[in-house]
């Protein structure tokens, strides 16, 4: 059976390594105004402003975005959202998925076939801008980087969505976790 679609959806939290008991808790960095949206599941990066931003391949990572709030600086009211907007707001608080040793699914963007021997090796994200019409990611892991080597994303396994398990089509879900981690790397940025 093909795997349902061949759209990414990004880092999509699942749980913990080692199933530990886990209460879903996010942690709040501050977003400076951007041109560059980040929507939901994108994964982000520290900057050296102090602020967090979307991460693209070959940056190191600190988790993904599950939602973000700020005062709207049009209507002056508060406003909660999935992702956030190319907004000038100046108290832009983004909610993060940002444990090393969360689990996430992510599509790849692998056209043919994947293979079981992919499991624990690494991997590179690939960013594509999400959708404006429900902000979601469409960050797909890059099939074209796999191997031994450093990489952003450790593949752990095949998600257990009968939907998108499929290794001999196109665009299996992997589970994954943060090979290259913010919270511990031993510098700064």
């Amino acid at each position: 059976m093909a795997n349902r679609t061949s759209v990414g959806f990004g880092l999509r939290p699942i749980g913990k390594v080692g199933q530990n008991r886990d209460a879903g808790g996010l942690s709040e960095y501050n977003v400076a105004a951007s041109p560059t949206a980040i929507f939901f599941n994108d994964p982000v990066k520290a900057l050296n402003t102090g602020t967090i931003g979307v991460a693209a391949a070959g940056n190191i990572l600190i988790g993904s975005l599950n939602g973000a709030f700020y005062t709207d600086p049009t209507t002056k009211k508060p406003t909660f959202l999935n992702n956030v907007p190319n907004i000038a707001a100046t108290d832009i608080v983004a909610f993060i998925s940002d444990d090393p040793y969360e689990r996430f699914e992510i599509r790849s963007n692998n056209t043919g076939a994947s293979a079981q021997t992919d499991v624990f090796n690494n991997a590179d994200i690939e960013y594509t801008a999400g959708s404006t019409a429900n902000f979601v990611s469409k960050v797909t892991l890059n099939d074209s980087t796999l191997g031994t080597g450093t990489a952003q994303l450790q593949i752990l396994g095949v998600t257990k969505d009968a939907n998108d398990n499929d290794l001999t089509s196109a665009n299996v879900v992997f589970v994954v976790r943060i090979n290259e981690h913010q919270l511990t790397t031993t510098t700064g940025v």
